[in-house]
């Protein structure tokens, strides 16, 4: 735990939150600052900044979460669709430094989006550039 992110205050009871959701390693919650009815966020309960800072248990307990609740918020609130994403890092839009994923349901003409809007302008590359990325995201990996 850390002591002075908001998300484990929660986890630890200090700060209330509209729990809907939670196991021995996640909590889900209503977002407090939500940008559609039933927008949640799933946390792991072990504090972790990135998505890379989690271990392979922790990662695994977070994403069957997603996978479980997505569709049932979705039916919560009648939703016709979601987004499902994470801000990983600052300059992404994480304002809380603990991962967790946002839930949105998406609802037939609300105006929102696909996730491929946060991004802003696409870049142009060409078919070399993608290739030589391609090389150095897979040489990362390391597979």
């Amino acid at each position: 735990m850390s002591d002075d992110c908001i998300f484990c205050s929660i986890v630890d009871g200090e700060i209330p939150a509209r729990t809907v959701y939670e196991t021995d390693e996640v909590l889900a919650f209503l977002d407090a600052n939500p940008l559609a009815r039933g927008h949640t966020l799933v946390i792991p309960k072990t504090h972790a900044e990135r998505v890379g800072d989690l271990d392979a248990d922790a990662a695994s307990a977070l994403f069957d979460a997603v996978s479980d609740l997505t569709s049932r918020v979705q039916d919560a609130v009648d939703a016709d669709a979601a987004n499902v994403g994470i801000n990983d890092g600052e300059a992404a839009g994480q304002e809380v430094p603990h991962v967790h994923a946002h839930v949105v349901p998406r609802f037939e003409g609300d105006g929102g989006a696909p996730i491929h809007a946060v991004a802003g302008k696409r870049p142009d590359l060409s078919d070399d550039e993608l290739d030589g990325i391609a090389e150095e995201v897979a040489a990362a990996i390391d597979v």
